[in-house]
This record gives C-alpha cells, structure tokens and sequence, in this order.
C-alpha cells in the first residue's frame, strides 16, 4: 500500500535496528484518511471469506481494525490489555510478550463477545515476534471461533513472526513489509 510506506518513509523514525517509531500517524495520533485506506484495503483481501468479527489487541490496532469492520459490515471486539472493574469474570484469557515495552500482559476478551459461531479476521498494526498474534490466536481457538486470516498494517520481515504464523497454516496479509531498519532507514520489501 502505497500511501502507507510514503507515511512511514516521511513520518517514521528507525529507533533501533529493530523498533520503528510511528507515532504520528498510527500508534499515538491516528491519520484517519490513511486508516480509511487501510480499512478499505484489508477489506478487500479478505472480503470473499464470510468474516463475522474482526478480533484486534488494545489500543493501536483498533483503528485499523474499525475502519475494516465498517468496510467488511461485521463487529469488532478488542482484546484488554487490563481488567476494568466491569470484566470480573468468564474471559478468554492469554498471555503476550511485548518487545517495545519490554514486558509480558494479561490479554482478555469476555466470553459474552466470541464463539464458536464466529469467522474471525485479526488485524493488529505491527507484526515482528507474533507474539501478539499468537495471543489472539489462543483466545480466538479457546472461543471454538475459526480464523480467516491476519491482516498487518506494518511487518518487521526481517523478524521471525510471519513464517512462524504460516508454518501455523495461518494466512498472513501485510500492508507495508519492512526488509530492515538498518542504518536510520526503512528498507521495505517490493511485491510484484
């Protein structure tokens, strides 16, 4: 998608050769025109495979994740990174790893929003280690839902967390993929 790699070229900072700040458009401000697109483009690669939820993590993913549910008309539940007073109890639960923040989260959905009833599309805004994934993928199966795909605004390519999700047999569909963060620069991977 080409509007989103000329953001993460222009907006983006390489931090480290392995964390790229996007804060001006995705994880901190949200630039609705592009998460319109984004809506639109992950809706149109999953739009045949009967989806009837679309399952993201709090809080940067749900952006990307409304604007996709309104364009494939199906609901959108998120996953808690914390326990409010209101979800005491009969959660799907799992445990998730994240590298940025260097900490591992309690990650909950209510039992009351998933079953087995459910065709579900994950969208979330990066994927590097799955680890994310992974987490949503635990509490999607403990629901008895089926997962159509995964859809990811940006991918690390150059970390592990695709082939790990393919060799799952799980359908990975990536906006911008990012070759490597070497140098203070985004190098990102041409798809023909």
């Amino acid at each position: 998608m080409e509007l989103l790699k000329e953001q993460i070229a222009s907006q983006g900072t390489v931090i480290s050769e392995g964390v790229l700040k996007v804060d001006s458009f995705l994880n901190h401000a949200i630039d609705p025109k592009l998460m319109e697109q984004i809506g639109k483009t992950f809706a149109e690669k999953f739009s045949g495979d009967g989806i009837t939820k679309i399952v993201t993590l709090e809080s940067s993913g749900i952006a990307p994740a409304l604007m996709t549910s309104l364009n494939l008309d199906c609901e959108l539940v998120f996953a808690r990174k914390r326990k409010s007073l209101t979800m005491l109890d009969k959660l799907y639960t799992a445990e998730v790893y994240s590298f940025t923040k260097q900490q591992t989260s309690e990650i909950a959905i209510s039992k009351e929003l998933l079953s087995e009833n459910d065709h579900v599309l994950i969208i979330d805004d990066f994927l590097a280690n799955g680890q994310a994934a992974f987490g949503l993928i635990d509490i999607i199966k403990q629901s008895g839902a089926s997962i159509a795909g995964i859809g990811i605004v940006i991918e690390k390519s150059f970390q592990p967390g695709r082939e790990q999700l393919e060799e799952k047999g799980y359908r990975v569909e990536s906006l911008a993929r990012i070759s490597s963060l070497s140098n203070g620069k985004v190098a990102f991977i041409e798809e023909g």
